[in-house]
């Protein structure tokens, strides 16, 4: 049987900080119904996961990005 990939954290490898006005690389972590997706699908550690979507809610309150898909 082979390993499974273990998948690392976006914000820690690139030594990036998540922000709220950095609207391409919030939609990099939200699906086709500007959904976030969970941490265990993109990656992400627990830390960044909870800023990530403290950014997105706040990116959808400032209309950054959309709340729908339409």
């Amino acid at each position: 049987m082979s390993q499974k990939k273990v998948k690392e954290c976006f914000f820690c490898v690139n030594q990036l900080e998540v922000d709220y006005k950095d609207v391409r690389t919030l939609r990099r972590f939200m699906n086709f119904y500007m959904k976030i997706l969970p941490g265990k699908r993109t990656g992400t550690c627990a830390w960044h996961q909870r800023k990530l979507a403290t950014a997105v809610k706040r990116a959808r309150v400032m209309a950054l990005v959309s709340s729908t898909h339409k």
